[in-house]
Formats: C-alpha cells, structure tokens, sequence
C-alpha cells in the first residue's frame, strides 16, 4: 500500500500525485482525504510513518511482516497467530484459536510449532467456514465407523513410528472433529447480523472481513488476520487505489467503531500493516513501484496510546528521518500489548532457540 496516499501525504511535492491530503482530529496530522472516518478517529490512533524494511519483494516481505525472521530453506517460522496461541492457548475451546480471512498461500501457518494452532483459512467472508457439514448421505453413524476405521489402519504405523508431527496431524484431525459438532460455528456466519451492520462495514470482501473478525473475537478466537490484497499499482494507480482507500476507510472505521460501541476496544488490538511502500515517483505507466526504504503502519486500541505519530520519513516519504521500525518491532510492540515473552527462547525440533520476534524492540511510546 502507498503511504503517499494513505497515512504520510507530502503535499507541495512531486511525490504527493493525485491524492489530496485532510486534517485529522489531532492537530497538525494529515492523512488522505479518502480515509475520512479514520481522519475523524485518529485521536484514538498510533501512526507509525517511519516503516522500513529491507526486501522490496512481495513474498518475502510478507514472511518477514507475519514472522520478524527471513526465509530459509531449513525451516519455516510461526505466525504472531501461531506464538499467541501456543503461549496462551485458546480462549474458546470450541473454537480455532487462530483465523485468517482470505488467501493462505505463502502464509508461514504455525512455522515448526504444532499444526494444530495454525490459522484457519477462510477464503470468502460471505461464505463462512465451509465444508464443516458432512453430505447428507452420510449419517452420524456412518461418519463415526469411517473415523474408526481410518484410526484402525493408522494404529500399525503410529506404533512404529513416534513423531511429534504425527500428533500435531492427529491434534488437528481431533480439531476439525471437534470444530464440526461445536454449535459455536455461528460464530463464522455473517448473515446472522442485521443489514444496516453489514452495510456499515462495506459490501465488499473486505468489509465483510472485518465484520466477520469482529464476530469471531467476540466468540473469544484469539488472533485473527484479515487480508486486503491489489495495492499493486505498477499501472494507473490513481484510477484503482481511490476505490480501495474509500473501502478500506469504511471497514476499518466501521470496525474501530462497532468494537468501541461493545466496550471490546479496551480488549482488542487492531493493526494494519503492509509489507513495504511504493515509490514516491510516480512511473511511465502512471503507477508507483515497490519501495522497502520509507511507509507507515497503523494501531488502534488494547494497550496503545493514541492520537500520536511515531517516527518520520523524509519530505518526499523516501527514506526514515527519525525513530526507524522495522517489520519485528511492529511486531514487538504487538507482541508486548499482548502481553507475550519477547525474551524467553522457544526451541524448534532441529533444537535451535528463537525469541517470538527475533529481538524486535517494542515501541515504548505507543504502549499505554
């Protein structure tokens, strides 16, 4: 996403484009006039504008935004999901402890912490969990002999051969099992809230992302992830990226909101993030390119201090000017709201010790 035409407008330079800057409710902060709900909200908000990070590609910036460590061959690391849930466990029983709404390819799951606790994907919000009914064929009875019977013909191999990732494939099978009996599932059923709350949120599949997260740490999922991906603009971006400015005002507004109006936004952390910027020069094709070095971040609630900026980028948003953060002190300063051990090692199977967020330091100014 462009932080030039979302969250550090540069106005008065060739760097600002077509985006047009507001005032927000904290003097002297300025943002896109396309996010005006999130202007008005702002003194409940923390904007980080002095992001920065070292890849420029989509993937790996991604692995390293959810997990603070690169990509390597020998191993995968877990997700901020993943840590929450293994170190607290989950809040529900009955439900997944981890979601994610919208695409899981490439997503680093529960890296080598078990299966079990890897986030639940969702693809389509309007549609909810699927596959969680068996067809109608298939009676209880029926389901509870082939369990059986797949346990029967997994018994030979299981006592031969002990492994922790066969139980966490086990723990996930009991997940599932348990997931499909639990009545709670309702929880992953946007149709059960009333129009008027549905339009608040935006017709759109993120909107509807968001107002299904909200339901979903209502029903006490500890961590959920809600994607909002085509910030791509290599091409034209001033005839794509207003659209999707305006959708993700109304979603994220209507989402601070409706968490407010609940009392839950003492309890809740809400973050938006993207895995780097975009260039402040404006290309051939009318678009902006991938750009590492400069872009913003954004949070709201449990355990942050509002209505503040931290850090600054240059006057034409290329490079940091003060108080660099990188991808895992974002989630550092996540992490220690959430109250999770920043110095405590945890060993992965091949015996090596990781810290949660590979010593990102926490941004003691934003933490209430």
């Amino acid at each position: 996403m462009s932080h030039l035409d979302s969250f550090d407008p540069k106005p008065g330079t060739e760097s600002q484009g077509d985006t047009k800057p507001t005032q927000t409710r904290v003097p002297g902060v300025i943002i896109s006039d396309r996010l005006p709900k999130l202007a008005y909200l702002m003194n409940g908000i923390a904007l980080i504008r002095s992001m920065t990070t070292e890849t420029g590609a989509h993937e790996q910036g991604r692995y390293v935004l959810r997990t603070s460590y690169r990509q390597l061959n020998s191993i995968r690391h877990p997700g901020l999901g993943a840590w929450a849930n293994h170190v607290f466990g989950k809040r529900n029983s009955r439900l997944p402890g981890n979601v994610l709404i919208g695409s899981a390819a490439g997503h680093p799951g529960s890296g080598f912490l078990p299966a079990s606790i890897a986030p639940v994907p969702v693809p389509n919000p309007m549609a909810g969990l699927e596959n969680t009914q068996s067809p109608s064929y298939v009676t209880d009875e029926i389901f509870r002999r082939r369990m059986s019977l797949a346990t029967q013909f997994d018994a030979k191999f299981k006592s031969s051969h002990h492994s922790t990732l066969i139980d966490a494939y086990d723990e996930t099978y009991r997940e599932a099992l348990k997931l499909m009996s639990s009545s709670e599932l309702t929880a992953f059923d946007i149709s059960k809230e009333r129009e008027e709350v549905r339009e608040f949120y935006g017709n759109n599949r993120f909107g509807q992302g968001c107002l299904l997260a909200r339901r979903l740490v209502e029903h006490g999922i500890r961590f959920v992830e809600v994607e909002y991906g085509g910030w791509d603009h290599h091409n034209d971006i001033y005839d794509r990226i207003p659209d999707m400015l305006t959708n993700l005002d109304n979603a994220v507004g209507a989402l601070l909101r409706d968490l407010a109006s609940k009392g839950m936004l003492d309890e809740v952390l809400v973050v938006l993030a993207t895995e780097f910027g975009r260039t402040p020069k404006i290309n051939e094709n009318a678009g902006r390119d991938h750009h590492p070095g400069a872009f913003s971040a954004m949070l709201c609630g449990a355990g942050i201090r509002g209505g503040q900026v931290y850090g600054a980028s240059d006057e034409r948003g290329v490079s940091v000017l003060d108080d660099p953060v990188y991808p895992e002190d974002l989630n550092a300063t996540i992490a220690a709201a959430m109250g999770l051990p920043l110095e405590e090692e945890f060993y992965a199977p091949n015996g090596r010790p990781f810290r949660i967020c590979n010593n990102g330091s926490p941004i003691e100014k934003l933490l209430a």
